[in-house]
């Protein structure tokens, strides 16, 4: 077994943090306090081609794998762009995988190509304030009038609706009284279209971290949405969204590891040069076994997250590996960027050295898009055999 990148992936890699290193540390520390999309850095990705990787290449992308995308994403977030960075380009990897594996011919023509060169930008509506996981209990209708759909309801926690063109949105076209006992998930149906901001309110919520890229609250008055951006068949769209949830767990895993990498990387680096009591403080085993622990466990979390990435571009099933991904290098990097809080001392707390922002973004993979929690529940479930909890 070879666990190295292989020769494209290097290449990649190499690439990509040329690229990431036009945007300093100094950059996304800016681009935190002032709350300003990272546009610049957005472009810069498109023009390159990188936010086509997944996409297929009939319809403008790389048509690579998970796997590249994986070590694309860790190589932006370790290169100090974080989650800040990572997130405003997370959708263009992931999030139309359902219109490529289900949409129309034509759908996927006007669709995607847009995405891959990055001329549009999209947020992802799912979420809402009385479901939370529950995506079967989802309220926000979608009622069919002719050759359209008018929706009306609420969405909360959707990343870059502040800056979104468009918007891929799971609504209810079947309300929940009107199915069967046990088959909500049924009267689901997916689409993609525009934001049109005269029909939806967004209201940005104020949050502890990755201020340059929004979450929002998203109140639907009446959007109308044609008949010709549904993606795929009426009332199927849970099993469509079902379809990019794994890549996303394996990306966030991928994202989670390289911040907790370059946060492992400035606490060494500080426990070198800092000399407390006439020596190096990193000469001290105090200092220098949590940090050699979270060398382990990041080193863990990447094999883990590299497996799922190989298990979904074979076609094998991966919803354990991808989850177990998720969990593992959320902790990991969790306890890598406290670690280098703590490292640092008081200049940890300070902005200067970066780490706080580390560890306010790393919180993001430990919640989102699915809780720790959930995730144990998953495994118990699906790989211990033990019964179903909730």
């Amino acid at each position: 077994m070879n666990f190295d990148p292989t020769p494209e992936q290097q290449s990649i890699c190499e690439a990509v943090r040329s690229l990431c290193a036009r945007f300093p540390e100094t950059y996304w520390r800016e681009r935190d306090i002032d709350g300003v999309f990272p546009h610049e850095f957005y472009h810069a990705m498109g023009a390159a081609g990188w936010l086509g990787l997944a996409i297929p290449d009939a319809y403008g992308g790389a048509g690579l794998g998970v796997q590249e995308a994986a070590w694309m994403m860790k190589t932006v977030a370790e290169s100090g762009a974080c989650l800040s960075g990572c997130s405003s380009i997370h959708i263009n990897i992931f999030g139309l995988m359902p219109v490529a594996a289900y949409g129309t011919e034509e759908q996927k023509q006007r669709m995607l190509p847009p995405m891959a060169q990055g001329r549009v930008k999209a947020c992802f509506g799912v979420t809402e304030p009385d479901a939370g996981l529950n995506t079967t209990r989802l309220k926000t209708r979608a009622v069919r009038q002719g050759d359209r759909y008018v929706v009306h309801g609420q969405k909360v926690w959707i990343s870059t609706a502040q800056v979104a063109d468009k918007i891929l949105l799971l609504a209810r076209t079947t309300a929940v009284e009107d199915l069967p006992p046990g088959r909500q998930a049924d009267g689901l149906s997916l689409f993609y279209t525009d934001l049109d901001r005269s029909k939806v309110q967004v209201r940005a919520i104020d949050k502890m971290g990755r201020h340059c890229v929004d979450s929002n609250e998203l109140f639907f008055d009446g959007l109308e949405i044609p008949l010709e951006d549904r993606i795929g068949e009426e009332g199927k769209g849970f099993k469509y969204i079902l379809h990019g949830m794994n890549p996303e767990r394996i990306l966030l895993a991928a994202e989670a590891v390289g911040v907790g990498q370059i946060a492992l990387r400035k606490a060494a680096a500080y426990a070198r040069e800092r000399v407390v009591f006439d020596r190096p403080i990193g000469q001290n085993q105090g200092i220098q076994h949590p940090l050699a622990e979270n060398w382990v466990e990041l080193e863990a979390a990447q094999l883990l997250t590299l497996q799922a990435a190989w298990l979904h571009d074979n076609g094998r099933e991966c919803g354990a590996q991808a989850n177990a991904a998720k969990y593992l290098a959320a902790e990991a990097g969790f306890r890598a960027c406290e670690r280098a809080v703590l490292t640092h001392g008081g200049m940890g707390y300070s902005k200067e050295f970066h780490v706080e922002r580390y560890l306010r973004e790393i919180m993001i993979p430990r919640i989102a898009p699915v809780s720790r929690e959930l995730i144990l529940s998953h495994i118990a479930e699906r790989v211990l055999g033990l019964p179903k909890s909730y």
